[in-house]
């Protein structure tokens, strides 16, 4: 693997690249499972920069994985229960061209053991039902812990709640 990645904390200056990431991936990741009506109602909801801005204001630390100057993906985590001591990673978005090749573990296993510094037991992801990133999941070591439906406007999110002890 090239030795040119690296990972690094977001702050609100990092804003525009996420938003170019994410812009870059979540066509490809949502209109094979959802309508193309919900993915850009979601898009338009999540990642807006006010959107953006209110969720790193709000406790997600989001890191971005580059190679070399090139940014190549995005995680963002937050604490879920503190007395229980679960995190959640809350996003996790690599451009198509670079799945495959370890980079997505790469940048989980960044997200993972942050977490597990900040004193995590537990970190739990929301996954799409029909997302077939839930097989990468259960290949790092995440299993289903529920079933949810989250309405977002009009529309709803059929997830899994899959977790990893760490």
């Amino acid at each position: 693997m090239n030795t040119n990645y690296s990972i690094r904390e977001a702050g609100l200056a990092d804003i525009p690249t996420i938003k170019a990431l994410a812009e870059a991936t979540w066509a490809p990741t949502y209109l094979p499972i959802l309508s193309e009506e919900q993915v850009n109602y979601m898009f338009d909801v999540i990642y807006t920069e006010e959107a953006l801005t209110q969720q790193m204001q709000e406790g997600q630390t989001f890191m971005l994985l580059y190679d070399d100057n090139q940014p190549l993906a995005f995680a963002a985590y937050s604490v879920k229960d503190t007395a229980e001591k679960v995190y959640k990673l809350n996003k996790i978005y690599l451009l198509p061209l670079c799945q495959g090749k370890g980079l997505g573990k790469l940048l989980l296993t960044a997200v993972e053991n942050e977490v597990k510094k900040k004193g995590a037991a537990i970190l739990d992801l929301n996954v799409n039902r029909y997302n077939k990133a839930k097989l990468f999941y259960e290949r790092c070591g995440y299993h289903v812990h529920q079933q949810e439906d989250i309405a977002i406007g009009p529309y709803w999110m059929n997830d899994y709640i899959m977790r990893k002890q760490l």
